[in-house]
């Protein structure tokens, strides 16, 4: 029996076991706030779609897509596409979509949205995921981050538990340093918060993630997961 109710808020670590959230604000919301896209909100599906002021890029929130791949970035020209499925933490998928506006020469709130710039070796390594042929691995070999340089979708974020549905894809001409912001906010120990019923039930049976409580915290909720993370033995 679960020592936590359906609606309690939970730390979860680590984040490509928490599910995706409830923040799609962070994912859209600076775009169209911060930085002026055009927004289109079908109100009876509740899609959501909005372009970059010069065109070039559209991103799609599509919370009902048959297939669970609920968000969609289209750079027209050279075109590439990233596609996140309902498994994809929200972290991950706002760190892509934030960097967007950097990407088209929009640096007006870079202080404020810092991008990723270190390769994405240097990325694994420094989360402790191991480098092996031509994908990186999680430590506790769940997740791996393929990369085919010559498909169509040359970089491919898979979760054993989800084999049919990747966490991530990303098409050839995608800019490596976008694909690592997403990886880098993915592969991070830094814990996320969650709905208790929005956990994977996957997560929520298996033994290699860590769930604690945000109500109740000695310290605080953050560090009261860092702290339960230290007394548990190293997994691969």
């Amino acid at each position: 029996m679960s020592p936590y109710t359906p609606d309690e808020r939970v730390m979860v670590s680590p984040r490509y076991m928490a599910g995706a959230g409830d923040r799609i604000a962070d994912v859209i919301g600076p775009l169209i706030h911060l930085f002026g896209w055009r927004v289109e909100h079908d109100v009876g599906n509740g899609d959501v779609g909005i372009d970059s002021p010069d065109g070039r890029v559209s991103v799609d929130f599509v919370p009902l897509h048959p297939l669970g791949r609920w968000c969609k970035v289209v750079h027209h020209e050279p075109y590439w596409e990233a596609v996140f499925s309902r498994q994809a933490p929200l972290e991950a998928v706002s760190a892509f979509t934030q960097a967007l506006p950097q990407f088209l020469g929009d640096n007006r709130h870079a202080q404020q949205i810092p991008v990723t710039r270190e390769p994405m070796d240097q990325i694994a390594g420094l989360n402790g995921w191991s480098a092996e042929r031509s994908s990186f691995v999680s430590p506790d070999r769940y997740c791996r981050i393929e990369h085919t340089p010559d498909a169509d979708h040359a970089w491919k974020v898979e979760h054993v538990y989800f084999e049919n549905d990747p966490l991530a894809t990303f098409m050839r001409r995608t800019p490596e340093h976008l694909v690592g912001n997403f990886f880098a906010h993915l592969a991070t120990p830094i814990p996320v918060e969650r709905v208790f019923a929005d956990i994977p039930l996957s997560t929520r049976y298996e033994h290699s993630s860590l769930i604690t409580p945000v109500r109740g915290a000695a310290i605080n909720p953050q560090i009261t997961h860092a702290l339960a993370q230290l007394g548990r033995p190293h997994r691969r």
